[in-house]
């Protein structure tokens, strides 16, 4: 994005005003990755202003042949993965609710059926507290892969890690969540509330 470099080069001289562009652009999907990662608003905010102030003091450490959006989403990734490290998160406190729901699929933000967009809203809430049972970098690994679609590479080089570990964390994540999902299923039938939260 042209804008988007133009901003970048002008932040890293000094202005204010381009980082605030850049700061609009990127704090949705800033806040979202936090959001996902953390699983609570509060704590997802507090992350994103974190990111946005180590990026702001970081800028002139960034390589402008890699995508902007990448490295910033990185440094988030690796925000919240410390953060979960340090505190070993509490269990997620949202009251879980679900419709049983046969197959596991990311919502689509573009329904326009309410009924249809109240279901994916409830498999995404239990989605997202399946994704916490990940080990924090799985959890990282899968985010970027299947919200934001970075490449096996570029989740290499934001994580830290060889391709052929990706590789691996991302089938092993597949599979437990593919697995806790199928154990759910069932459990929901009888009772519509979840009184079994997994500990870590």
């Amino acid at each position: 994005m042209e804008d988007e470099t133009t901003w970048v080069i002008q932040a890293q001289q000094g202005s204010d005003e381009a980082f605030t562009k850049i700061v609009e652009t990127y704090q949705k999907p800033v806040y979202n990755l936090c959001y996902r990662m953390l699983g609570e608003p509060e704590a997802a905010e507090d992350a994103a202003q974190e990111t946005f102030l180590r990026a702001y003091q970081n800028l002139h450490r960034y390589d402008t042949s890699r995508s902007f959006g990448t490295w910033i989403l990185s440094i988030a990734a690796h925000y919240c993965i410390d953060l979960l490290r340090k505190k070993k998160f509490a269990v997620f406190s949202m009251d879980a609710e679900n419709e049983d729901g046969a197959v596991m699929e990311l919502p689509d933000a573009s329904s326009p059926d309410p009924e249809a967009e109240s279901v994916k809203r409830e498999q995404r809430d239990r989605l997202h507290l399946l994704l916490k049972e990940l080990d924090a970098t799985d959890r990282a690994a899968v985010i970027m892969r299947y919200w934001y679609d970075f490449s096996e590479v570029e989740i290499a080089q934001s994580l830290k890690l060889t391709v052929s570990a990706v590789k691996s964390r991302l089938h092993r994540s597949r599979r437990a969540l593919a697995g806790m999902w199928q154990e759910e299923t069932p459990r929901t039938r009888p009772e519509r509330r979840i009184y079994e939260t997994p500990a870590f």
